[in-house]
């Protein structure tokens, strides 16, 4: 399994660079954040090409798209998060959809389908990918807008570009929806990026009433080849848990 590391996560609240060497010095090769437009993109891009490492994703900005009035923002803040990631190396961004904005909800995925189809050139002149992430409604984002997978995947069915993909978040659909493995395999040839964290608590994966251990070894099988971004929030030193699974050690 490839790993990444979210450091705006797991390293929450320390310095970015620092935890970029901290990430190294525990033997992890692949990094990603959340939002760059606080970043030294820069710095960032030296510090990952003399250590032999790579950024796997990052967010763009959270404008909605399921607020026609926040189009434009939403195009111009991604054709600026496409040329930060070129300088990264970097090929995929994650987006998210906005919270509900009340209207009836044929209306807002009008919407989200039209914003999305409005960015396909964009994407498609640069060779990118947006990966579309649903997000639990119940614990960590009431009034987001898309929580299931199975609404993902429809909307992704209509939008029929390669440029779109599912980030299929662990942590979240098991709130969401659970029957995890069914999920994975009924919408696999869409999931391109899979974030994973315990719960409850959103902590290591050793801390989870979740089954890392057989969830990885059912990807392996369904021959997954993309990154689980470890993206919860430690109780433990972080390079505990990242250590040993650099080392491939079964810590589940």
């Amino acid at each position: 399994m490839k790993y990444s590391v979210c450091i705006d996560a797991v390293y929450r609240g320390m310095d970015f660079m620092e935890s970029l060497i901290r990430c190294r010095d525990a033997g992890m090769k692949c990094v990603e954040f959340w939002s760059w437009w606080d970043k030294d993109i820069d710095a960032i891009s030296d510090f990952v090409r003399e250590n032999n490492m790579t950024v796997s994703t990052f967010c763009t900005k959270f404008i909605s798209l399921v607020d026609p009035g926040q189009r434009e923002a939403f195009l111009e803040a991604l054709a600026e998060g496409i040329a930060a990631a070129e300088k990264l190396g970097c090929r995929q961004m994650i987006v998210q959809t906005g919270a509900d904005t009340g209207e009836p909800r044929d209306i807002q995925m009008k919407s989200l389908r039209d914003g999305l189809l409005a960015s396909q050139g964009l994407l498609e002149e640069h060779n990118f990918t947006l990966l579309l992430e649903p997000l639990n409604t119940k614990i960590d984002h009431q009034g987001y807008f898309m929580k299931s997978s199975d609404g993902m995947a429809e909307l992704l069915e209509e939008l029929n570009a390669p440029c779109f993909q599912m980030l299929f978040d662990i942590y979240h659909q098991q709130i969401s929806e659970g029957d995890l493995l069914r999920h994975i395999e009924k919408h696999f040839s869409k999931i391109r990026h899979i974030h994973a964290a315990g719960n409850p608590g959103r902590h290591e994966l050793y801390r989870s009433e979740i089954n890392y251990y057989y969830i990885f070894r059912e990807l392996d099988r369904m021959g997954y080849e993309g990154y689980v971004g470890l993206e919860y929030f430690p109780v433990d030193e972080p390079e505990k848990g990242l250590q040993m699974l650099a080392q491939g050690q079964n810590i589940f």
